[in-house]
C-alpha cells in the first residue's frame, strides 16, 4: 500500500448523497516545493544532479564560454597575438571579414559539402545500411570495410588521396597511362579541386552513417515489418511506409552530424589541397587558419571565428525548427 505521507490525497465536497462531489487536493499536498522533493533525496537523484552538474558547468564555461567572450573581446583589436592587444579598431575586423570575397566562396564550399553530404552521402549510406541489414550472411565483413575509411584520421585520409590525385605517380596516373595519355593534376587545377574533395568526403564519412542506420534499422522489431509483409506490402512498400517513418529519429540525427561536420571540415582539406589552389577550395575553418593563425592576425582571426560561430547557431536553430518540432500528442 501507498506511504499515506506522500499520497495524493483527494476528498469530496459535493453534498449530494449517492452523487461524488467535486474532487479537490487535500491541505497536505499543498505543500512547499522543496519539501515535496524530498523523496528525490531519498532516491538520490538530487544528490547525483548536485555531484555532477557543478564539474561540468565549471568544464563548460572553462572551455566553451570563456574563450568564446576572449575571442569577442579581441576581434575588436588589430593584434598579432604577441603581448597585450592595445590598438583598438572596433568593427574594422567584421568588415573586412565580410567583404573578403575568398571568405564568401570558402562558406559556398561548405555549403557544397553540406548539399553533397545530404543528397549524395546520406542516401548511399541508407541504401547500403538496408542492403546489408537484409542479408545477415556475410554482412560482419561489409561492415567492417565500409567503416575502415571513417576509422583513418582526417589527416592521413587526405593525404593517401593526395597521392592517389597525384598526376605523375598517383592512381589517375596510373589510369590515364593504360591509354597512353598524360594524367591532368586534379588538386592543382581550381575548377577540379573542389570537386575532388567532395568524392573524398563521401567516401570518408559515409561508413559512419551507414552504421547508425544498420542500428536503427535492427531496432525495428521484426513483428511489424512480418505484419507488413503478411498484409501484402512489397518490399519496396515495407520500405517505404514502414521502415523509412520508423527510422526517422535516426536519419533526423545522421543530417545532424552531416551538417555539423560539413561545417568543421579542416584537416583532410588542408592536408589535401590546403585551400588551393588560388583559395579555391578553402573551408571556412581553413581560411580562419591561413589568413588569422598563419598570418599572425589574431584579432581578424577572433573576428571570423564569431562570426563562423553566429552562422553556426543560425544553422542549428533553423535545424531544430525544421525537423525536431515538437508533435501533437498522439499524432503522425
Amino acid at each position: 500500500m501507498a506511504d499515506e505521507t506522500h499520497a495524493l490525497k483527494l476528498k469530496p465536497t459535493g453534498s449530494e448523497p449517492g452523487r461524488p462531489g467535486n474532487m479537490e487536493l487535500h491541505p497536505e499536498s499543498k505543500k512547499p516545493f522543496l519539501r515535496r522533493l524530498g523523496g528525490s533525496f531519498q532516491s538520490g537523484q538530487l544528490v547525483t544532479c548536485y555531484l555532477f552538474l557543478p564539474p561540468a558547468l565549471l568544464l563548460f564555461t572553462l572551455f566553451v564560454i570563456l574563450p568564446i567572450l576572449e575571442s569577442g573581446w579581441y576581434s575588436f583589436f588589430n593584434w598579432s597575438g604577441y603581448g597585450r592587444p592595445q590598438r583598438w579598431i572596433s568593427l574594422a575586423n567584421y568588415a573586412q571579414v565580410l567583404s573578403d570575397p575568398i571568405f564568401g566562396h570558402s562558406l559556398l564550399n561548405n555549403l557544397y559539402i553540406v548539399l553533397v553530404s545530404a543528397f549524395i552521402q546520406l542516401p548511399v549510406a541508407m541504401w547500403i545500411a538496408l542492403l546489408i541489414s537484409d542479408r545477415s550472411r556475410n554482412s560482419l565483413v561489409f561492415r567492417a570495410i565500409f567503416f575502415v575509411p571513417y576509422i583513418l584520421a582526417d589527416v592521413v585520409a587526405g593525404l593517401i588521396w593526395k597521392y592517389l590525385y597525384d598526376g605523375d605517380y598517383g592512381l589517375v596516373a596510373m589510369i590515364y597511362g593504360w591509354f597512353g595519355q598524360r594524367a591532368p593534376f586534379v588538386l592543382a587545377r581550381p575548377g577540379w579541386a573542389m570537386a575532388a574533395i567532395l568524392l573524398v568526403v563521401v567516401w570518408k564519412y559515409f561508413g559512419f552513417h551507414m552504421a547508425l542506420f544498420i542500428a536503427g534499422r535492427q531496432g525495428i522489431p521484426s513483428d511489424v515489418i512480418e505484419s507488413a509483409k503478411i498484409d501484402g506490402a512489397s518490399h519496396w512498400q515495407v520500405t517505404r511506409h514502414v521502415v523509412l517513418p520508423m527510422m526517422r529519429p535516426v536519419i533526423v540525427l545522421a543530417l545532424f552530424f552531416s551538417i555539423l561536420g560539413s561545417l568543421q571540415q579542416f584537416d583532410m582539406i588542408y592536408a589535401l589541397t590546403g585551400g588551393g589552389p588560388l583559395n579555391s577550395s578553402h573551408s571556412a575553418v581553413t581560411y580562419l587558419y591561413t589568413f588569422g593563425i598563419k598570418r599572425m592576425r589574431v584579432g581578424f582571426g577572433s573576428a571570423l571565428g564569431v562570426v563562423l560561430f553566429i552562422i553556426c547557431v543560425l544553422v542549428m536553430i533553423f535545424y531544430k525548427r525544421l525537423f525536431m518540432r515538437e508533435r501533437p500528442a498522439g499524432g503522425t
